[in-house]
């Protein structure tokens, strides 16, 4: 028993030391590198010097000339059927020219017939009066039918002249209904309207009333009309605010964003219809801190800039003043010679 367990030992011996022989005999395990030092890259900043300046704010639209003095023509009684419209737009009319008539019916065959009535009543007259001048009351008669003549042939002219739409001065056709000839005809709805085209006003409509905030009346406007490069001096003569009050809600609704700008009578290239440029000095402040709208940060209400100080960025609230799409006026927050970082 002994040797069994002597022999056991011995084996476990031998075990063991070829055990450490063999791992005496693998390569030596190298050691790891360590990673290279990486200076960091030094963050390059869009940087604004804070200074002093002026800022504007201006609105730059494009106006219409459109006549400041404008007639409209309507029939004045319902019920009749039109006979069709007697200019187009765009013609030049004069006193006395047709606009728009009527159908007559069979008007112009009686006032021609009144007409040879009160004629024959007038001869009838005349011999009387020859045949026996002292016949007083003979002549009286005659002299009744001849009035009578004429009063119906007054009142016929009256109904013809009914009829027809007449210019009262002259201009230019700026409106024409789209009724067609044998419609009828609604009592005082517009069918024509002249445009006195030396009485020229520039008008604006905006699409957004907010575009007009501040402007008033007699402000200055910077007029361009066409390519020529020619600039005229005007003045701002209604805003919405001004605007007379209308009953028509169609009306009340263009006042409410039309600005109207008068102009020097007979300035060259004015005409109905054409356009020009217009720029409105609303607001202008001087001698204050100035920024790049870029540089001004909002969020949830707070106004705020990222100033530059050494090598870190500070974020410093701020309270803005005038703005425009460009620039922003910095009432408090900050002074003159901080850097500030733009938004990229």
């Amino acid at each position: 028993m002994k040797v069994n367990k002597l022999a056991s030992q011995l084996v476990l011996l031998t075990s063991a030391v070829l055990l450490l022989a063999g791992c005496s005999l693998l390569p030596k395990e190298e050691e790891a590198l360590k990673p290279p030092l990486i200076k960091p890259v030094k963050e390059n900043f869009d940087l604004y010097e804070v200074k002093k300046g002026s800022i504007t704010r201006k609105v730059s639209v494009v106006g219409t000339f459109k006549s400041s003095k404008t007639t409209n023509y309507y029939f004045k009684e319902a019920g009749h059927r039109l006979a069709g419209l007697r200019v187009k737009l765009g013609d030049t009319v004069k006193p006395g020219d047709v606009l728009a008539e009527l159908e007559k019916g069979d008007l112009e065959t009686r006032l021609a017939l009144q007409k040879l009535n009160l004629e024959k009543a007038q001869i009838a007259s005349v011999q009387t009066r020859q045949v026996d001048p002292d016949q007083v009351l003979a002549n009286r008669l005659k002299a009744i039918d001849v009035e009578a003549a004429q009063l119906q042939l007054a009142s016929l002219q009256s109904q013809l002249d009914k009829t027809m739409l007449k210019a009262d001065s002259a201009g230019v056709v700026t409106y024409l209904t789209d009724a067609q000839q044998g419609n009828v005809v609604d009592a005082f709805s517009t069918l024509v309207v002249i445009a006195d085209p030396s009485k020229l006003q520039l008008s604006y409509e905006s699409s957004d009333t907010s575009t007009l905030s501040g402007i008033e009346v007699g402000m200055d406007v910077e007029v361009k009309i066409g390519s020529s490069g020619n600039k005229i001096q005007g003045k701002v003569l209604r805003t919405p605010s001004s605007s007379p009050l209308s009953d028509n809600k169609a009306q009340a609704e263009r006042n409410a964003k039309t600005i109207i700008v008068g102009v020097p009578d007979g300035t060259e290239g004015a005409a109905i219809g054409v356009s020009g440029d217009l720029t409105i000095i609303v607001e202008k402040r001087e001698n204050v801190i100035v920024l790049p709208r870029t540089g001004l940060r909002s969020y949830l209400g707070r106004d705020y800039v990222q100033v530059l100080i050494g090598d870190s960025r500070k974020e410093v609230d701020v309270d803005k003043g005038l703005v425009t799409p460009t620039e922003v006026e910095i009432r408090t927050g900050l002074k003159e010679g901080q850097n500030v970082i733009l938004n990229n």
